[in-house]
């Protein structure tokens, strides 16, 4: 599959990007700054010997048959605002939890309550959004040796769209769980908060979500 990472020159962008390059897929990296978008899809291909493209936003939008949106909350509607007209109705990932630094350990509800529901609000009719990806620590996905105990939680109004989320996110080495409309992001979101409590409490090196009781055959 054809992945876009949008703001992609990040901790999250780069783990991602490699993990699916190093599992089959062609990953384009997103940039607000073309040549920034080109020199980190060459400094993560030579780092870790897998293939990448990378430039602007836009351009890793039209690229792609999903995109991914890995930047952090200050930036979010700006973001969106701006790759709205490359998206048409290609699934799109929003990973963004609207952290209020400096109380990245506290629950901020923003004022659309969540938000993937407020990047449904700066998309076009069409655009199939999904929510995933808030409780997996950047640093141990940028390690692409690093084997996760942890699942990640899908949500979203369309069922195929979040269906293939999944698929791809079994790609990162991961278990994806459908979790059902986009509206319950809000509480997908509010629990990243709770990890990084959780994360300095106990000097954890990135706690995670594991849901039990799933039959292997789902």
């Amino acid at each position: 599959m054809k992945i876009g990472i949008v703001g992609g020159t990040g901790r999250e962008g780069r783990g991602l990007a490699v993990r699916w390059a190093k599992s089959g897929h062609d990953v384009f990296i997103g940039s607000r700054q073309t040549e920034k978008g080109v020199a980190k899809a060459a400094e993560f291909a030579e780092e870790f010997g897998v293939s990448l493209q990378g430039g602007d936003n836009a351009s890793a939008c039209a690229y792609a048959e999903l995109i991914v949106v890995t930047v952090p909350y200050g930036a979010h509607r700006a973001t969106f605002e701006t790759i709205k007209d490359s998206v048409g109705e290609k699934i799109v990932v929003d990973i963004t939890v609207p952290l209020q630094p400096p109380k990245v350990r506290s629950v901020n509800l923003p004022e659309g309550k969540a938000a993937a529901l407020e990047a449904r609000s700066y998309l076009a009719d069409g655009a199939r959004l999904v929510a995933a990806l808030h409780h997996i620590s950047s640093e141990l996905l940028s390690d692409p040796e690093h084997q996760f105990d942890c699942d990640v939680l899908v949500c979203g109004d369309d069922k195929e769209a979040r269906a293939s989320v999944i698929s791809i996110v079994s790609d990162l080495g991961l278990r994806g769980v459908d979790a059902g409309v986009l509206k319950n992001a809000i509480a997908l979101e509010s629990l990243t908060p709770v990890l990084l409590h959780i994360n300095r409490r106990y000097k954890s090196e990135g706690s995670g979500i594991r849901v039990t009781g799933i039959p292997e055959t789902e």
